[in-house]
């Protein structure tokens, strides 16, 4: 994205505030967050396995419009800006999207979203380290190597939300075209199968406690990747300060001319204790042997963390997160592979991956 283009545009609507919000209003949120790490590949022969650096972690500025239209009826719509505080990048990789919404009938947006990979209970990224979630494993299947839902933002996709019926809501989602995360559509005169994907997603909950499952079902175009299946079904329960969670998740990768190629099964149970201005975080996931593969590729992560609220936005939070591959598999920690690690961190088959991290956060 253009910084300086994206600067005027601002300057422009700070400065004529009356003709930009005089039918809309637009508010801005997000986080700056940063760590020191110390980062190191265990079971490794490389020369080198370790190093300490500094990294963001998932920084972003959202800008939310909306706007009333009558009757209830609101348009809405969502620019999600991510920025890379390190080294200065940025992007529009996050949740952008744009449509209506009612309290009576629920929100219709166009765009693209957080489709099925990253819902569970954990917690731990809020504060804590970014890599020390639980969706580090229950996300790949494959040994690890394949993502599911791309663990990321889903593209062009049409999605629903439903009021809430009583503590029970329900979202589905349809993509024309799901992966890669920055595909765009190419059916007209193409000769390959085209791709599509779909996500359905029940949750009922009540004061101190909620369940919640996700459907996810994906092909690309001419099998660019294998077709996915995957089902995550959560649960948890508050008393006090105390959440306990847990999770379950099977994903399936079906490859064309051969069939399934992989079918793997995990389980993760979350804890977070909060007593102002504490707060605990303790997650574990194990995935279990692809049932498809012959290789021994199972695992198994741990994450804690501490966090300390210097004030309501702004706090310091110590983790520690590894995670144990067999000897065929390669699960990393999370966003390892995705821009929030050093080139070359990704383990080969066997290694262990574990990270020490200093993180602070200011949220406005």
């Amino acid at each position: 994205m253009n910084r300086r283009n994206l600067a005027v545009a601002i300057a422009g609507v700070l400065a004529f505030p009356g003709a930009a919000f005089s039918q809309s209003s637009v508010s801005i949120s997000g986080y700056l967050k940063v760590a020191m790490e110390n980062i190191r590949l265990g079971n490794s022969a490389r020369p080198n396995s370790s190093e300490n650096r500094v990294v963001d972690e998932n920084s972003r500025i959202i800008f939310t419009m909306v706007e009333d239209l009558g009757g209830g009826v609101q348009a809405i719509g969502q620019v999600d800006w991510r920025i890379t505080t390190d080294v200065g990048a940025d992007s529009m990789s996050g949740n952008n999207w744009v449509g209506l919404r009612s309290k009576s009938w629920g929100q219709f947006v166009f765009g693209r979203s957080d489709l099925h990979y990253n819902n569970s209970t954990s917690e731990i990224s809020s504060k804590g380290s970014y890599k020390a979630q639980i969706i580090a494993i229950l996300t790949y299947a494959g040994g690890g190597a394949t993502a599911i839902a791309n663990d990321s933002r889903t593209p062009n996709i049409y999605k629903y939300d439903s009021p809430n019926w009583g503590g029970f809501t329900i979202g589905a989602a349809y993509s024309t075209n799901p992966v890669p995360a920055t595909a765009a559509e190419a059916d007209i005169g193409s000769t390959v199968r085209r791709g599509n994907a779909y996500n359905i997603e029940p949750n009922f909950t009540r004061e101190n406690w909620g369940v919640g499952y996700s459907y996810w079902r994906a092909k690309t175009d001419a099998f660019v990747v294998p077709d996915q299946r995957g089902d995550r079904a959560w649960g948890y329960f508050v008393w006090g300060g105390l959440k306990l969670g847990l999770n379950y998740d099977r994903s399936k990768l079906t490859t064309a001319g051969i069939g399934t190629t992989s079918n793997r099964t995990a389980w993760a149970p979350t804890l977070r204790y909060t007593t102002a201005p504490h707060n605990f975080y303790l997650e574990y996931a194990k995935a279990k042997d692809d049932k498809a593969t012959v290789a021994s590729d199972g695992a198994y992560m741990i994450g804690a963390a501490y966090a300390y609220d210097l004030s309501k936005r702004t706090s310091i939070g110590i983790s520690y997160a590894m995670v144990k591959n067999d000897a065929g598999a390669v699960y990393n920690l999370y966003g390892g592979g995705a821009g929030y690690a050093s080139t070359g961190a990704a383990p080969l088959p066997g290694e262990d991956p574990r990270v020490w991290s200093l993180a602070i956060r200011h949220a406005f």
